[in-house]
């Protein structure tokens, strides 16, 4: 945008995205103000809207993006600006806020907020806005917004504060925090009635609580602590003023846990916690969900905040147990929705208990648990009119799941077998069960059942033959049950091989079955898995089973993994059987790629037409030949049982690839093959290599699909160290870099994550593999200077690979100095840093502050240890000049980072000796600029 257009056009194109029936005006509207937004002539035009205050629509956009514009381009505006800016804006609120809609008043609010937390030189916020609009009631919803923003915004991402920055803003609330305090009482007092300003006054005092700046003795002393209890037990309370005051307490509670700072108000809340229950129940009998899940919210906070409490004194003052009684309740609700949100806190209360490993604290808290435990299981109960299988997909399976994790957390508490045996036993001993309730009781025993002990003879086998004997009119969701459950305890049938045979019946009918084919098949699985060798004799059997696949009615998902667990029994075999019976296995796949590449049918995806169903089936064929523990043992010289079988299944592999080349999803799966294939045999595929680079290579210059970047990093990874295959390898990274930088160049780092992970993947392969093979290439410079391009890329994975690949090469220098070729190593890395090292140092520095997320500085901590155990004096020339060209101050004047400060950072990062040192210094010294 060149020039500021009228306020009329800007009007006309707000009417147009609002109102006109053409969806495509209204794209090109939309389009054209985000175009505005991201100008600086949005600031001219957002102040003569709010000026004019035309209408709802119009005000909005205006107040919307004023408040993007302080918090995302506030170093647009100069710092004579600001003044004007804020006098602004203070105008635009006393002028609007009387009579305007709830989410002007919010924008505007935010807008005052992100302006009063940058300007340096705006003191005491919180006092002047009182001052300004405490005085009317028309302007408390607006003044109350305000500070409720405030502490909020402090700790925004967005806003980047700096931590000198945030410590000065802090110190200024907390003293204005009386001033606050003294204004939500008064609210209290004289807005009673009004239950939006209510609402507001609880959301307001949260947040200062959130923020740890109010006098925990100072509240808990006055009636505005009170209030929100008040309308927590007042039954006539709105959902909205409930739910306000439900947050309020919820943040008063998690200051409260440090004890030490806020004793008084702890026992304030605990008091008034505990006094919540019967207005808990009464919210049950009216049926009142949101009330009831407030509540639960509330409880759980309480539970929280005072478990170390209850670990170091249970039963006694702030431990009381009657905490664990509340919780129980919600856990006994009819909606697992309110349940559910205890989860946390038995999850954290089983790790405590765990890691104290306390025979007393486990037999106080185990009743507990079991009561838990038996709530869970009616919990699991499906509608008693529901028909067919258990569904998977939606949000009640989700909470199964959940219930399932949970109960493995915390089941060692109560004992597996205790567990085991109630479930069965109420099972056993109620007359007229229904199928709902016996269904339940075997999802939580499938919980549970891998915990059993394999010598366990009085409980087991009777729940297993009760499964394997269930009619063939049982209910199909107790069957599909009852069919996870046998392939959970198949560690029991291990131990117990005279249950086998009639096990493997079972199953074999459940995958003919249209609706237990795919749970059939994964307990059939984990049998496969858990009884390898009395699986031998019946591989023939499940050879036929594989044959026939296609017409079963088993997801791809569950095939797979039965594929898998057939494989599993191939490596109990001797060699020449495995041979046999792993070309039996792959051939099967192999052949119907073969059929699809004939039949030229248009590829249709989940369908038999589409081959990355047979590409991830020979996957998982291969992907478990590649493991210590499961791969054959072959000795020097011996041929590996798997190299025929791959050399067969490669031209296949190759014709399905040069088919879908077009297709990324088609190709990845093709090249993950492959990098199975090849890692299950290493060095013995050397046959494949050359045919694959040359497939690769010239695919890659027709579409360029990072996988052939990280399959490339596998035959390097396999053939780097071998003399003979280096040349070929380093051809094969120069065929790729090419496109690959033109890719980067055209369409951006940010935009293309994958190939930087993989490209770097490649490198950091050829670094550790054949060092001097990369050092001497004419890329590496190129590369290198990619590298510190990505290294701002804040893309989890990619920038993983990026700092792997500058540590490995920085290593490679220092690495191994005993080797003949270490002098030449240290040389050539000693020409590249000579002019790359302050780039680079200067590039990780940028990254550290500026762009990285604090939990991926660890990376960039390796890369900046291993540039000081290179050369320790030239990295602290380095690092001073990186420092030096860091911003000293922010757009509204505050200090980044004093001289002190940085000095002192420099003096850190250059005498550590450890890695965690520098890590935890570039984490600190980050927060300086955030």
């Amino acid at each position: 945008m060149d020039s500021a257009p009228s306020t009329e056009t800007v009007v006309q194109a707000i009417q147009t995205l609002y109102h006109n029936p053409d969806p495509a005006c209204k794209e090109r509207a939309s389009a054209w103000l985000g175009e505005l937004q991201r100008s600086v002539f949005a600031w001219e035009v957002a102040d003569q809207l709010l000026r004019n205050g035309q209408d709802l629509e119009t005000s909005y956009f205006a107040a919307q993006t004023m408040r993007t514009k302080i918090q995302y381009a506030f170093h647009e505006l100069p710092q004579s600006a600001h003044q004007s800016l804020k006098e602004s804006l203070l105008n635009h609120a006393q002028n609007l806020v009387s009579n305007a809609s709830p989410v002007i008043i919010t924008q505007l609010a935010l807008a005052l907020a992100d302006l009063a937390l940058q300007v340096a030189g705006w003191k005491c916020p919180a006092k002047e806005l009182i001052e300004k609009f405490g005085n009317t009631v028309g302007n408390l919803p607006f003044l109350l917004e305000v500070l409720t923003v405030l502490p909020e915004e402090v700790n925004s991402r967005s806003l980047r504060l700096g931590a000198n920055r945030r410590g000065e803003v802090i110190e200024e609330l907390a003293g204005s925090c009386d001033l606050v305090v003294q204004l939500l009482i008064a609210c209290t007092q004289s807005c009673a009635a009004d239950s939006r300003v209510q609402a507001k006054v609880y959301r307001c005092l949260g947040s200062w609580f959130n923020l740890g700046v109010i006098q925990g003795e100072a509240v808990a002393t006055s009636q505005l602590l009170n209030a929100p209890f008040q309308a927590m037990h007042n039954p006539e309370t709105v959902s909205s003023v409930h739910e306000a005051a439900c947050d309020c307490i919820c943040s008063a509670l998690y200051v409260a846990e440090d004890i030490t700072r806020y004793e008084s108000l702890a026992n304030c809340l605990f008091q008034g916690v505990i006094s919540l229950s019967e207005p808990y129940h009464l919210s049950v009998a009216q049926e009142d969900i949101d009330k009831s899940l407030n509540y639960c919210r509330v409880f759980t906070e309480l539970a929280e905040s005072f478990l170390e409490l209850m670990m170091a004194a249970p039963g006694q003052g702030l431990g009381d147990l009657r905490i664990l009684d509340l919780l129980l309740a919600c856990v006994g609700h009819c909606q697992y929705e309110v349940a559910e949100i205890t989860f946390n806190f038995w999850y954290r209360l089983s790790e405590v208990l765990y890691k104290r490993d306390s025979t007393n604290l486990n037999t106080i808290f185990k009743p507990y648990f079991q009561r838990l435990i038996n709530s869970l299981s009616e919990h699991c109960r499906m509608d008693e009119d529901h028909e067919g299988i258990p569904d998977e997909t939606d949000d009640f399976a989700d909470f199964r799941i959940r219930v399932s994790e949970l109960i493995k957390d915390v089941v060692f508490i109560v004992g597996s077998i205790n567990v085991f045996t109630q479930l069965f036993r109420n099972l056993a001993e109620t007359p007229n069960t229904t199928w709902d309730v016996t269904e339940a009781h075997m999802y939580v025993m499938s919980a549970v059942a891998k915990n059993l002990m394999p010598d366990e003879s009085e409980v087991v086998p009777q729940v297993l033959q009760a499964v394997l004997s269930l009619p063939q009119d049982a209910h199909i969701a107790v069957r599909y049950t009852g069919t996870q459950l046998v392939g959970e305890l198949c560690e029991w049938i291990d131990r117990h091989p005279d249950v086998l045979d009639s096990v493997l019946n079972f199953l074999l009918a459940g995958l003919q079955h249209p609706k237990l084919g795919s749970v059939s098949a994964t307990s059939l699985q984990n049998i496969c898995a858990a009884c390898r060798e009395q699986m031998a004799r019946h591989f023939k059997g499940l050879l036929q089973i594989v044959e026939a696949l296609d017409n079963l009615h088993i997801s791809n998902e569950a095939a797979v993994g039965l594929l898998k667990g057939i494989s599993l029994i191939l490596t109990k075999m001797p060699h020449d059987q495995l041979a046999v019976g792993l070309r039996a296995l792959c051939q099967i796949q192999a052949n119907r790629l073969s059929q699809l590449i004939v039949q030229n049918e248009s590829v249709k995806e989940g369908t038999r037409t589409d081959p990355t169903i047979f590409l991830d089936r020979l996957a998982s064929i291969f992907s478990l030949f590649q493991y210590r523990h499961t791969a054959p043992e072959v000795q020097n010289g011996q041929i590996h049982p798997c190299q025929q079988v791959v050399q067969e299944v490669w031209p296949v592999l190759s014709d399905t690839c040069n088919k879908y080349q077009a297709d990324i999803r088609i190709v990845e799966r093709c090249c993950r093959c492959i990098r199975f294939a090849v890692r299950c045999v290493g060095k013995q595929s050397a046959g494949l290599l050359q045919p694959l680079v040359t497939q690769m290579v010239n695919v890659y210059q027709v579409h360029q699909h990072s996988c052939f970047l990280y399959l490339g990093s596998i035959l390097v990874d396999e053939y780097g160290m071998e003399e003979g295959c280096r040349s070929g390898l380093l051809d094969m990274l120069k065929a790729f870099c090419g496109p690959t930088f033109q890719l980067l160049k055209t369409g951006g780092l940010r935009n293309h994550p994958d190939t930087i992970d993989d490209l770097f993947r490649l490198c950091a392969r050829f670094v550790q593999r054949c060092p001097l093979v990369i050092l001497h290439s004419e890329m590496i410079d190129a590369i290198l200077e990619c590298a510190m391009a990505a290294s701002t890329l804040d893309h989890r994975d990619a920038n993983a690979s990026v700092m792997k690949f500058l540590r490995d090469l920085v290593h490679t220098a220092i690495a191994n100095d005993c080797d003949d070729d270490y002098q030449v190593r240290r040389d050539m890395v000693e020409k590249l840093m000579v002019v790359r090292g302050p780039q680079l140092v200067q590039s990780l520095m940028s990254a550290t502050v500026f762009y990285l997320p604090s939990y991926m500085l660890p990376d960039v901590a390796d890369v900046v240890f291993e540039l000081m155990r290179y050369n320790r004096a030239s990295f602290c020339v380095w690092l001073e000049h990186a420092l030096k060209a860091l911003p000293t101050e922010t757009t509204g004047g505050a200090i980044n980072a004093t001289h002190k400060q940085l000095t002192d950072f420099h003096k850190q990062i250059t005498s550590a000796e450890e890695v965690k040192t520098v890590s935890s210094a570039l984490r600190d010294f980050s927060r300086l600029y955030r």
